[in-house]
């Protein structure tokens, strides 16, 4: 049995453990304001060149705990009708890192004045890395053969639909939809018991995400505006509920709930009209699990070249 040489006790692995083997891609707190991460149909859905950095540290309390950059490039061409996005994310869980770039198509297709509906299409390239420095074996005398090799980049590809009016969306996404087969070891190794045979394998499972908002307004300075997540792959799911309000057309607050007993608040602040500054933080309710540590976001947004919208709230999206 293998242990990372960080100080992480047993409940951070277990947890680490299940994020590793259910839920491949990165968690996000601010999705709603960037949905690129999880949508390639979102492609020049702002109206706007817009550009995103997200930085995320989840489960603060120990070494080898997920860290996650991300960024996203995204905006119509001149008539509308296209969208052309790039992105990419890091993804850093104790030994392993993964590093994904992505270029997206969407294509915009206008039902009436106020609604629109896009299909999309994400393809690039994604690298797995495992620092095997950072792996001790309980038993000295075991051993990977091919633990020095890692990986070849494969290439990825996502697809969604975004359904958007002036007060509302809903959109619907699936990752990794050609399965690519990250690696797979047949080795063996020496142990107290004698020789042990090992057979590993991993592989990018289709994740399905789908998104609804609704913006209320409830004054001339505020605007209500929940959200919510459903998260899908294999026999794993999860849900996130966000409680948000506008106020003034310059600042978010809110507070979330995902279905893994974690809440959170957020907040975002429209420093100038194109400059967007938004933090995130989140724990678990539990005693046990409030052990991990906290998770902290930080994202920056800034948008190019806006075009008028005549939105109920043009920054609910």
């Amino acid at each position: 049995m293998m242990f990372m040489k960080h100080k992480i006790f047993l409940i951070g692995f277990m947890w680490m453990t299940l994020l590793v083997t259910a839920q491949q891609d990165p968690q996000y707190s601010q999705y709603q304001f960037n949905q690129m991460v999880i949508n390639p149909a979102y492609a020049g859905s702002r109206d706007a060149l817009s550009a995103v950095v997200d930085v995320r540290q989840q489960w603060s309390g120990f070494d080898g705990a997920p860290r996650t950059q991300a960024f996203s490039l995204h905006g119509p061409l001149k008539k509308k009708r296209i969208g052309l996005g790039l992105s990419g994310y890091s993804d850093q869980i104790g030994p392993k890192k993964i590093v994904a770039v992505y270029g997206s198509f969407a294509y915009i297709l206008p039902i009436t004045n106020k609604l629109k509906l896009s299909f999309g299409l994400r393809g690039g390239m994604v690298n797995y890395n495992i620092d095997w420095n950072k792996i001790s074996y309980k038993d000295q005398s075991e051993s990977f053969v091919n633990s020095a090799v890692n990986p070849k980049p494969k290439f990825d590809m996502d697809a969604g639909v975004f359904l958007k009016s002036n007060t509302f969306f809903v959109g619907a996404s699936i990752t990794h939809l050609n399965g690519a087969s990250i690696y797979k070891i047949q080795s063996y190794g020496g142990g107290a018991t004698g020789t042990a045979y090992y057979d590993v394998s991993y592989k990018l499972d289709p994740h399905v995400f789908i998104v609804a908002g609704k913006a209320w307004s409830l004054g001339d300075n505020l605007v209500f505006n929940p959200t919510l997540l459903i998260k899908r792959t294999r026999d794993v799911g999860g849900a996130d509920l966000n409680l948000n309000f506008l106020i003034k057309q310059r600042v978010w607050a809110g507070v979330f709930f995902r279905s893994d007993a974690t809440i959170g608040f957020l907040t975002q602040v429209y420093v100038t009209d194109k400059l967007r500054i938004g933090y995130a933080f989140d724990t678990a309710t539990s005693s046990v699990q409030r052990r991990l540590g906290a998770g902290h976001e930080i994202m920056i947004g800034f948008d190019f070249n806006t075009f008028k919208s005549k939105m109920l709230s043009p920054r609910t999206l």
